[in-house]
C-alpha cells in the first residue's frame, strides 16, 4: 500500500520519503570532446549520494556529447542512455501550451478568454468563478486554482484505476483559491488538467492526440509519446525508475497510471526529443512570431527564476539564460533547457537520493551549458 500512495502522487513536484542507497558502484561515462569535467563531477556525487543513475545530453548544431553515471536498471552496469526513454513529468506542460497557442493561431481558442467559455460550470462555488479566471492564467500559473496532489497521495488506491480529468479538478477544486486570479503566482498542476480539457472541447480529441498530430509528429520526435489512460507500461528503450521510504527496500516505480497526471505530466520522451523540441519553439517554428512572443512574456516565479506561457526562463551561471522546463515524477527527475543561441541540453536522475531530496538537475544542466559555450 505504501508504494502505491508513493506512486499515485504521480504530477507532484516534490513529494514523499527518500530513496535510500541502492549500493551501486559510480560507472562514469563520458565522451572525447569539449571540457565536461564539472558536468561528470556533479552527476557522479548525484549517484555517490544514492541516486541509481545520472545522464545529460548536450548539443551545440551537430556537435553533441553525454555524460553518464550509475545504472539505468539496478543489477546492471548499464548506464542511461541520450535515447532512453524516461516520464518527463511537467516537461508535458511545453507540449500542452504549444497546442493551447497553435489554437490561439487558429482562432479557436482566445488566451484572455475565460475558462467558463470553454468549460461552462465547471469551475464553479467554493470560492472559484470560471468567469475570472483566463487560459492565459492557467498557463502562467497565475490562476489561483489549487493543487489536487495532496488529494490523489492520500488515496492509497489511486494507482489501481484510470481516472477522468474532471474528478482531478474537482478534487483541485475542493479546497479553496490560493489567491484571486492574476494577483499572485503559485504552481498548479490542476490548471493543466483544465487546459488539456478546452483543448479537447474545442478540437473534439483528446489532449494526447492533438499532441501527437500537431507535435510530435510533425518535428519527428519518434521516441516520445502521450500514453493511453491505463497503459502503464514504457514501450521503448528506457531507464528505470525508482524511489523508496528511508529503511525500506528500494521499488521499481516504472508503471505508472498515465491519467494521473495526465495533461500536467504524464508524456514519455527522450533528452533528444525534449532537446529538439525546445529548439524548434524558439526558433518560431511551432506557433506564430505574436503567439511565441505571447510565450517568452514572463512573470516571476520561484526564486529568480521567470515563468511564460508553460515554458520557463532560467539565468545560467555563466551568464545569459535558457528557456525550457523541468519535471519531477516518482522515479524520474528531469530538466530540459535550451539557449538564445541554440545550445540544447537535458539531464536526467532515475530515483532520489539517500536524504529523500530530488538531485538538482538544473545544476548538472546549467554546468553543461555553459561548458558549451
Amino acid at each position: 500500500m505504501a508504494v502505491r500512495r508513493l506512486v499515485a502522487c504521480a504530477v507532484a513536484m516534490t513529494v514523499g520519503m527518500g530513496l535510500a542507497s541502492a549500493g551501486i558502484a559510480t560507472t562514469a561515462v563520458a565522451e572525447q570532446g569539449a571540457d565536461r569535467d564539472e558536468t561528470q563531477r556533479i552527476i557522479d556525487g548525484f549517484v555517490a549520494d544514492g541516486a541509481p543513475g545520472a545522464m545529460v545530453y548536450t548539443r551545440n548544431g551537430p556537435a553533441a556529447w553525454t555524460v553518464r553515471s550509475g545504472t539505468a536498471k539496478l543489477g546492471t552496469e548499464r548506464p542511461i542512455r541520450p535515447r532512453d526513454q524516461i516520464r518527463a513529468a511537467s516537461n508535458t506542460k511545453m507540449f500542452v501550451a504549444t497546442v493551447v497557442l497553435q489554437l490561439v493561431d487558429e482562432g479557436k481558442l482566445r488566451l484572455d478568454a475565460p475558462i467558463e467559455e470553454y468549460l461552462p460550470g465547471l469551475v464553479q462555488g467554493n470560492g472559484y468563478d470560471g468567469n475570472k479566471i483566463t487560459l492565459r492564467q492557467l498557463l502562467q500559473h497565475t490562476s489561483g486554482v489549487a493543487e489536487y496532489v495532496q488529494d490523489v497521495l492520500s488515496d492509497p488506491d489511486a494507482q489501481e484505476r484510470v481516472w477522468q480529468p474532471e474528478e482531478l479538478v474537482r478534487l483541485g477544486l475542493s479546497h479553496p483559491p490560493s489567491f484571486e486570479p492574476g494577483t499572485d503566482w503559485e504552481y498548479s498542476n490542476t490548471g493543466y488538467i483544465l487546459l488539456g480539457m478546452a483543448v479537447e472541447a474545442v478540437s473534439g480529441n483528446d489532449i494526447g492526440t492533438e499532441i501527437t498530430d500537431r507535435l510530435l509528429r510533425p518535428y519527428g520526435l519518434l521516441q516520445t509519446s502521450y500514453p493511453e489512460p491505463g497503459d502503464k507500461k514504457l514501450r521503448g528503450p528506457h531507464a528505470r525508475g525508482y524511489y523508496a521510504f528511508p529503511g525500506k527496500p528500494v521499488e521499481d516505480v516504472t508503471e505508472l497510471e498515465p491519467s494521473l497526471p495526465g495533461a500536467a505530466g504524464s508524456l514519455v520522451s527522450t533528452g533528444p526529443d525534449l532537446t529538439r523540441f525546445v529548439e524548434a519553439l524558439l526558433d518560431g517554428e511551432v506557433v506564430s512570431p505574436e503567439s511565441l512572443a505571447q510565450m517568452r512574456d514572463t512573470v516571476p516565479a520561484w526564486d529568480d527564476d521567470q515563468y511564460g506561457l508553460g515554458i520557463q526562463e532560467y539565468a545560467l551561471s555563466c551568464g545569459g539564460t535558457a528557456w525550457g522546463h523541468g519535471g519531477n515524477i516518482p522515479g524520474y527527475d528531469s530538466f530540459t533547457a535550451v539557449t538564445e543561441d541554440g545550445r540544447a541540453a537535458f539531464g536526467v536522475v532515475n530515483g532520489r537520493l539517500s536524504d529523500g531530496s530530488s538531485a538538482p538537475v538544473r545544476t548538472a544542466v546549467d554546468s553543461a551549458l555553459c561548458a558549451t559555450r
